[in-house]
């Protein structure tokens, strides 16, 4: 076990001290300086994770799986509608799902929905 001069005191010191027993200050050495570049590491990543955008990129992704499953909830409901609520209540319900669909920006599912609505309010008597 070589020795090595304590940074702090100047003391001699074993190379797998925990500490100086001279002056208690803990020795830098290579399992520091590796706890340093790896700690260094990490908080680069963090920062670009940050401000590189990653953090945006996964409430995108998140927000439109909300705005999915509002979608899908909002059918469910127009389901429960169809079989049981009045005219009315189908009209009303097939709006709530086009404007979920329009919401969660799937073109194609709105536009069917949009025609469904125009369907069932006509159904209601309700012009559109």
């Amino acid at each position: 076990m070589p020795l090595q001069a304590c940074h702090e005191c100047g003391a001699q010191i074993s190379s797998e001290a925990k500490t100086c027993p001279h002056c208690g200050v803990i020795p830098k050495n290579s399992a520091n300086k590796a706890s340093a570049v790896v700690g260094g590491i990490v908080a680069v990543a963090a920062i670009w994770f940050y401000f590189g955008g990653g953090l945006e990129r996964q409430a995108a992704r998140d927000m439109a799986k909300i705005e999915m499953q509002v979608a899908n909830d909002a059918v469910k409901q127009y389901e429960i509608a169809k079989t049981s609520g009045s005219a009315m209540d189908k009209c009303v319900q097939a709006g709530f799902v086009a404007a979920a669909y329009l919401q969660a920006k799937d073109d194609a599912n709105y536009k069917v929905w949009k025609q469904t609505e125009s369907d069932e309010c006509g159904a209601a008597g309700v012009p559109r």
